[in-house]
């Protein structure tokens, strides 16, 4: 499979990376040396220096036989121009990325499929799709779901005084017994870690489960955690990214935004007209204050600086802010919302990637969704006949040992795995595993 990938910034590395692991032949086009110098010090992939809106470079990149093509500069103009370019002069498929949601708000009349743009993402509009959802469920720290909510992936943090920690898994094994979640990681620290049955829980471990529908009550139960009622959200930042979200989360929620630059609070308040918004600096902690961050649900810090959205959000936490959410530019930050107080860090970039993944999986991969933070990737299969996972129980299957399966869905009904569970063809399974095993699950499908 050959892929073209244009802009070589943290969404293109990550997605070059994400690939480098997949034996496809991946080209990075960007006009920065230094980044494309970057991408070749770490990932086994060609680079080619230069526009990728012109005609002369999308050649040198083979573009011809591409079977898919990336835009993701930071250009829109670029992204859109040269993804039907490249569609022209033979790339079977395109993605462009653009920061004007009117694009994809609007695909019905633009026709883009038929201009020669396939898929347009967003990673504002991604990033705030994910934070409504985490509001839905408002305990956790992460939530994906498969088949409309047939199963999903929950994330939740272990407070200190959780009744799971210090015990095994298998310890805790009587409390779940009934079939309706099953726990597929811990995130200690750095670490991702595939649970066994002596696997000790700890305090502060963020720990993921597959669930069955309508039973995230259960998981929130047996972690100890208690369901948040959220009204009143804070949004700091008013951004593109800060837009929206409380775009997409006013009809809602109470929300009250500030921003530091005065003309775009005038540009807000036009555009957002069930928003409060406040022209304000989210570093001053008793402006904070007085607009009564102290009797928030939540905070959402979406500025322009990383460290002031994390700091802004320890602020919160100090306040007893009950959730906290800060987008972070720097993918290195993402493994510290544990160990620093906030709940949940997210970066579009990230998310952005991720989304775009799943157009390129190849075999019976029907979608993946990356963690933030987590070294590893959820799968969800088609099941064909005569693959290798409908062989044996579950238990026979010599599954690799940095993967587990975590649920089935068949005929519209969900299931949790077990050891004596047989998968058929038809069912559509949920797969959590590290990247090192990756292609060694998908054997089992083909």
């Amino acid at each position: 499979m050959n892929i073209v990938i244009a802009g070589a910034g943290e969404v293109g590395f990550h997605l070059a990376k994400l690939l480098s692991n997949e034996a496809k032949n991946i080209t990075v086009i960007d006009t920065d040396d230094r980044k494309l110098q970057y991408v070749a010090n770490h990932i086994d992939v060609m680079t080619i220096k230069g526009s990728a809106s012109s005609l002369s470079i999308l050649n040198d990149a083979n573009i011809q036989n591409a079977n898919l093509f990336v835009a993701l500069t930071a250009s829109e103009e670029v992204n859109i121009t040269s993804c039907l370019i490249s569609k022209k002069l033979g790339a079977k498929k395109t993605i462009a990325r653009v920061s004007n949601t009117e694009y994809i708000d609007k695909l019905d009349i633009l026709s883009m499929k038929e201009l020669g743009i396939d898929e347009l993402i967003s990673p504002e509009l991604l990033a705030a799709k994910e934070i409504k959802q985490l509001l839905k469920d408002s305990v956790v720290t992460d939530k994906f779901e498969f088949d409309e909510g047939k199963l999903s992936v929950v994330g939740i943090s272990l407070d200190p005084n959780s009744p799971l920690v210090n015990k095994t898994l298998l310890e805790c094994h009587s409390l779940s017994a009934n079939g309706e979640f099953i726990t597929v990681a811990v995130h200690r620290k750095a670490e991702t870690i595939i649970p066994r049955g002596n696997t000790i829980f700890q305090a502060n471990d963020k720990i993921y489960f597959i669930v069955k529908e309508k039973c995230v009550d259960k998981i929130l139960n047996f972690s100890g955690k208690e369901k948040l009622n959220i009204r009143d959200i804070m949004i700091l930042g008013g951004s593109k990214t800060g837009y929206q979200i409380a775009k997409t989360l006013s009809n809602n929620y109470n929300i009250k935004l500030i921003e530091s630059d005065s003309n775009r609070c005038f540009e807000l308040a036009d555009m957002l007209p069930k928003v409060m918004v406040i022209h304000g600096d989210a570093h001053n902690v008793d402006l904070l204050k007085e607009e009564g961050m102290d009797q928030m649900d939540t905070v959402i810090a979406v500025t322009g600086n990383s460290e002031t959205n994390i700091i802004s959000c320890l602020v919160a936490k100090n306040l007893n802010v009950n959730k906290t959410i800060a987008i972070v530019e720097n993918v290195d930050y993402m493994n510290l919302s544990i160990n620093v107080g906030v709940d949940t860090l997210i970066n579009k970039k990230l998310i952005a990637a991720n989304f775009i993944f799943r157009h390129i999986r190849e075999g019976e991969v029907i979608s993946l969704t990356g963690l933030h933070g987590v070294d590893a990737e959820v799968l969800e299969f088609d099941v064909k006949e005569d693959s290798m996972i409908t062989m044996a129980s579950i238990k026979d299957l010599m599954f690799p040992k940095e993967a587990i399966i975590g649920g089935i869905i068949r005929e519209n009904e969900s299931y949790i795995a077990n050891p004596n569970f047989r998968i058929k063809a038809g069912d559509h399974v949920v797969v959590f595993s590290k990247p090192m095993d990756i292609s060694k699950v998908e054997e089992f499908f083909k």
